[in-house]
């Protein structure tokens, strides 16, 4: 009787049933084969849930819109609105049995589910939407004693006393005032020593004023913690939470309410604006210059969060230092450019005018004159010069001073935010306890619990989710493959047709060579081929992590961070590798070149290096990557927000609830993809930055734009994100530490083979000076002629050797071609073997990276020796907090305990008799 009156409230004097609810009746009675069909011969009325089985109280539940758009209290006024479900009245088809079991089904469901969360002790209160009667809004509010309840089971640190310890002034406020949002509008967070809440010395903490003791964010946080784990269907303890109850459509959405409209202020008194002050001082554009309000975002949003936007901010701020200097690297080489000997020779028509090159490809590709790349040879030298040198060793440095003060900064942050604790306080996600089977003695606690694997099944779900990852990044080479033989086959279109096209267009023709098209549309198709590789693996790597199935929530995401940051790394830096380290680095001599499967001539670098195609593919990635990540977050759910609004318009006025219904729902992983796309490209900025020194810069000028993009978003164009806890940053720290190594490492890599200046630089001071050259000072003077070796013409293969000649080629007295490398001319007795200059160039490029990486890590490690992770009055103030919990909690008892002794043992001397009192309670 009780599982049907969570369904069907009865009445014997309600109005007779109709033909569509003698129907549903009828499908009741098959699920319910008891025999007491006398239940359905009465009539009923259909109860949307929340009070099951009492529909005396149905109209009391079931409230009218007040009219006041700005409020967030239930009809009362008094009680908040912690949580909101929403769901909508189904319409069944007579004769559609399946659809009618599928909307019992739903509603059975919704009924036990609101019965329970009603038996833990939330309020519930419904109301139907404005512009849709068929769409209905539970508000849930949380009760003061439930929210201690789940306060202190877990183990939320709230305000014990107020910060008695004197705040540490900065030497830089002058300066960051000046930056500061305004403090008249967003007053500074009163600070607090917090302690883990306990019942039973509540009057310990700053419970004066109930209403603001729980913060808005924290209630939500509660209401979600009992909505994960509310059942919905008796008998089956897997049947639980309500993202099950999402996924099924039995409702439609799941969120907090914001407590105002972003661009106006709330007519409620009691009302903080806290998103509207978030939006006008933080998320607005003309913001952009100004600290972001970490407190409040914080307070609004939730620690993880408020984490990632100071992390975000800190790094920006970072950047700036490293995208200063980059400029000054740029304009320095901007400067030098008409001073630079090398490229003046390749400009020279006396000099690189008469140099003829040898074809770059089989047959199809014919001689060419030196001077043709004079153009991107001079963009060559703004890149790649001695500034940038000195910058690769000054990035290296940077990543570990950015490092080293972010964990400072984290220190601070997990005190000021109470999450010093969070590992012992995080709970075990739902679907993890879902599946707790299997009995396991905890080593910890000695007594037994239920896991959800055994041994060998975890070794088994990480061995199938990292022979997947091993699979999907294969793939990846393979597209990487596919892009290679894509530049070696249309090299050759382009060396053909180009010349034939591009004699009309006079103003670019200097520009546009076979190897900057081929560069460029290369690159095009790679970003689109690592676009759509994103989207297919995304899926995948959830999948993986929800078949490991992790213990907690930052286990879950510290997981799935591995995964989607492994293949991104393969999947974005594949083919800048493939330039920086193996593109015209094994490619033989023009008698002998070597093939790619046996079939594809490998391409050639210019003769001034593959640096300018390097920095072409950083910055189509990058700025395709920003563009592309811009029209996904913001363009995407603004359009659907505004299509929306046109569709649902609407002249009454919509409550709070009914308003934020109308915004975008928040992404399950929302933040993760923030940190995803923010690390990606500190790699591009780090890694990289040899080839492109206004890497850093770019990232700068993104995320200063990305920082008010994010904010203008959360507050504007999402439903309000549910407040969540977070130590850190996770696994992206560890992460960002790898990338910090390998960037110095890969940086010493890019400029010992992929630039010119080691070979420069050993001409410089060894082989352009007596005895090896000519001259009796050092000088760059004849570095071209020194460096590009010579080949005999009549020493082609059939299969080499060029089907046609340009018309300046005299075959009578060009008798030699040009080509990059260091090899022993034609008649010498190691003729086209690989000279001593060459064996000179290799081993001091070898020194250069071991002494580049020596002095990198060595300033590192010194600078994280000397920078403390956690600051000197961070500590005292954690002592400071320990020791008032200690005295004001713990030792509490102890005092009550002796002072309990004390009266007792007073009553005992002054009446003796009752210790012989045969009546004593021992």
């Amino acid at each position: 009787e009780t599982r049907r009156q969570l369904y069907i409230a009865w009445s014997p004097a309600s109005p007779k049933m109709s033909d569509e609810d003698s129907d549903e009746a009828q499908l009741e009675m098959e699920e319910f084969p008891d025999g007491d069909e006398e239940f359905f011969e009465q009539t009923y009325i259909p109860n949307y849930g929340t009070m099951p089985g009492e529909h005396t109280q149905l109209q009391a539940d079931l409230v009218e819109f007040d009219g006041n758009e700005d409020s967030v209290f239930f009809v009362d006024g008094q009680r908040r609105i912690d949580f909101v479900l929403v769901y909508e009245e189904e319409h069944k088809k007579p004769g559609d049995k399946k659809r009618m079991r599928s909307i019992l089904s739903r509603k059975r469901k919704r009924a036990f589910f609101q019965e329970n969360l009603k038996m833990s002790g939330l309020e519930i209160e419904a109301t139907r939407s404005v512009i849709d009667p068929n769409c209905i809004f539970l508000k849930i509010h949380a009760p003061w004693v439930l929210l201690c309840r789940y306060a202190e089971t877990l183990h939320i640190k709230l305000p014990l006393q107020s910060n008695d310890m004197k705040p540490k002034t900065s030497t830089f406020n002058c300066i960051t005032r000046i930056f500061s949002v305004d403090e008249t509008k967003i007053p500074p967070e009163p600070e607090f020593f917090t302690a883990p809440f306990e019942m039973e010395h509540i009057d310990s903490f700053q419970t004066a004023d109930r209403d603001s003791f729980f913060t808005p964010a924290t209630r939500s946080r509660i209401v979600k913690y009992l909505l994960n784990r509310c059942e919905y269907k008796r008998g089956n303890s897997n049947k639980f939470g309500i993202t099950k109850l999402l996924d099924s459509k039995s409702y439609s959405a799941a969120y907090p309410l914001h407590d105002s409209k972003f661009n106006q202020k709330s007519s409620e008194s009691s009302c903080h604006n806290e998103r509207y002050l978030l939006y006008e001082e933080w998320a607005h554009p003309k913001n952009f210059y100004k600290l972001q309000p970490l407190d409040l975002i914080r307070r609004y949003f939730g620690e993880k969060i408020g984490v990632y936007f100071a992390w975000l901010g800190f790094y920006t701020g970072m950047l700036a230092i490293a995208g200063f200097v980059g400029l000054l690297c740029f304009i320095f080489g901007i400067l030098t450019l008409d001073k630079n000997t090398w490229s003046q020779e390749v400009c020279d028509p006396d000099i690189g005018g008469h140099m003829i090159m040898c074809p770059q490809c089989d047959r199809d590709c014919t001689y060419w004159r030196l001077n043709i790349t004079c153009q991107s040879s001079r963009k060559l030298s703004a890149f790649d010069n001695y500034g940038t040198l000195v910058y690769a060793v000054f990035m290296g440095i940077w990543v570990t001073v950015f490092l080293e003060f972010w964990k400072r900064k984290q220190a601070a942050l997990e005190y000021e935010w109470d999450t010093v604790e969070l590992e012992q306080e995080e709970p075990r996600r739902p679907e993890y306890e879902a599946k707790c089977t299997i009995p396991k003695k905890n080593p910890i606690t000695q007594e037994e619990e239920l896991v959800p694997y055994s041994t060998f099944g975890k070794c088994m779900r990480i061995v199938c989710g990292g022979s997947t990852v091993l699979f999907w990044i294969s793939l990846i080479i393979a597209s990487v493959v596919a892009i290679i033989v894509y530049r070696l086959a249309v090299f050759f279109e382009f060396s053909v047709r180009m010349r034939e096209k591009i004699n009309d267009l006079e103003p670019i023709k200097d520009y546009v060579t076979p190897q900057m098209a081929t560069s460029v549309t290369a690159s095009l198709i790679n970003f689109l081929f690592i676009m759509i590789l994103n989207i297919l693996y995304e899926r995948v790597a959830i999948w993986i992590t929800d078949f490991e199935l992790p213990r907690t929530q930052t286990d879950y995401e510290n997981s799935l961070t591995v995964k989607m940051f492994l293949f991104q790394f393969v999947n974005y830096y594949s083919s800048c590798f493939y330039i920086a380290f193996f593109k015209g680095k094994i490619v033989g001599y023009p008698g002998k070149p070597v093939y790619w499967l046996g079939r594809f001539r490998n391409e050639e670098c210019d003769p001034g290096g593959c640096l300018v195609e390097l920095s072409t593919q950083l910055l189509i990635i990058m700025g395709g990557k920003a563009i592309w990540n811009n029209v996904q977050e913001v363009l995407i759910p603004w359009l659907k927000n505004l299509i929306a609004r046109c569709r649902k318009k609407s002249e009454e006025k919509l409550p709070r609830w009914e308003q934020d219904y109308q915004l975008q729902p928040t992404p399950k992983l929302g933040l993760f993809y923030e940190y995803l796309e923010m690390v990606i490209q500190f790699g591009f900025a780090t890694i990289f930055v040899a080839s492109f020194p206004l890497a850093p810069l770019l990232a700068l000028i993104n995320n200063i734009i990305e920082i008010r993009v994010d904010g203008w978003k959360m507050t504007t164009q999402f439903r309000r994100i549910l407040a969540a806890k977070a130590q850190d940053i996770g696994a992206w720290l560890p992460i960002l530490h790898g990338v910090a190594v390998f960037a110095a490492v890969t940086n010493a890599l890019i400029i010992a083979f992929s630039s010119d200046m080691i070979p420069r630089l050993v001409y410089y001071w060894a082989l352009s000076v007596k005895p090896f050259g000519e001259h009796s000072n050092p000088t760059m003077q004849g570095y071209i002629n020194t460096t590009l070796s010579v080949f005999k013409i009549t020493d082609f293969s059939n299969l080499s050797k060029p089907i046609y000649e340009p018309s300046w080629f005299d075959p009578v007295t060009d008798t030699t071609c040009r080509y990059r490398d260091l090899r022993y001319p034609p008649g010498h007795p190691l003729q086209y073997e690989h000279s001593l200059y060459f064996w000179h160039v290799m081993a001091a490029k070898l020194a250069f990276i071991i002494i580049m990486e020596h002095i990198v890590f060595t300033v590192s490690f010194l600078v994280s020796y000397w920078i403390p992770d956690v600051p000197k009055h961070i500590k005292e103030q954690i002592k400071r907090e320990k020791y008032l919990t200690q005295k004001l909690l713990h030792e509490s008892r102890l005092t009550a305990w002796q002072d309990k002794m004390a009266a007792t043992s007073k009553s005992l001397i002054k009446n003796p008799s009752h210790v012989t009192s045969p009546d004593m309670d021992v």
